[in-house]
This record gives structure tokens, sequence and C-alpha cells, in this order.
């Protein structure tokens, strides 16, 4: 269990250091663009008031609570489904990175009403107008990581 909340400390931490740059050290208001390494990473900072892609973002007060509830809800169950069924490190790892970036975006919720995005890539001819943060790239990361590597403690004794 230490991993995992080594792991969502990690994620919490970077998610939340990031946007703190982007909006204190960096100054970025929405709309604004700064190339760093045109196209493949752009900043592009705004608010999303609804999940990934701007989905449910069409009433953003009651979105910003319900997806803040369901945040802290799937946190929990993780929690327990790493303490009832997992048993490796590098599970406990991706069940703490899919915690930390989802209380980071859920955090934002709270403090701003909308979760902080910024992070803009394009490749290969593809435009992509999608943003996202720190926080989206930890969550896809440990889902990712506990599909390949899960490996749910078993009953039965082996001899």
């Amino acid at each position: 269990m230490r991993t995992l909340f080594l792991a969502s400390f990690f994620a919490f931490l970077t998610d939340q250091a990031s946007k703190i740059y982007i909006m204190r050290v960096l100054d970025m208001q929405v709309g604004d663009r700064l190339e760093i390494f045109a196209p493949f990473l752009v900043f592009v900072f705004g608010w999303n008031p609804g999940i990934n892609f701007g989905l449910f973002s069409n009433s953003p007060e009651t979105s910003r609570w319900i997806l803040t509830v369901l945040a802290i809800a799937i946190s929990l169950g993780l929690i327990w489904w790493a303490r009832t069924s997992l048993s490796r490190p590098i599970t406990f790892a991706a069940a703490g990175l899919v915690i930390g970036g989802a209380l980071g975006n859920a955090l934002d919720r709270v403090l701003y009403g909308a979760v902080a995005d910024f992070l803009n890539m394009s490749c290969c001819g593809i435009d992509n107008r999608f943003i996202f943060n720190i926080a989206d790239i930890w969550i896809f990361a440990g889902a990712f990581a506990l599909i390949i590597f899960t490996d749910e403690k078993s009953d039965k004794k082996t001899p």
C-alpha cells in the first residue's frame, strides 16, 4: 500500500505543480498559446468544466460537483480494490497514478470550478485541437498499466 500512496502523491504533486507553473509563473490566460516544440508540444491554456474532450460541459455547476464526487468515489474504490485484490508493486503504483490524477483534477474543480488544461500535441499531419493536463496523462498511464499488469490475489494455494 505504501507504493500506492507514494505514486498517488507523486501524480498529484506533479499535476498541481505543472498547473501552478502554467497559471502563476507563465501567467497563461485562456487561449494563450506557447509553442515549446511545435507541433509536437504546444501549451494552450483553457478551462474544462466537463470531462475529456469537453464532454458534459453544458451544465458546469452540476457537473462540477458530480465529477468531483465521482473522482473521490473512484479513488476510494481503487484503494479498497488494491487492498483486497492486488499484490504486485507495479499494480499498486498504477492504481496510485489513477488516484493521484483523479484527485488533482478534482481539486481543480473544487478550487476553480473547472479543470486547468494546457497540453496540446499534434503529429504527422494530424492537427489535434484538444488540450489536456498532467493528471490526464497519469490517469491514462495508470489505467493502461492496470489493464496490462493486474494480478488479483488468488485464494488458491499453489504447491
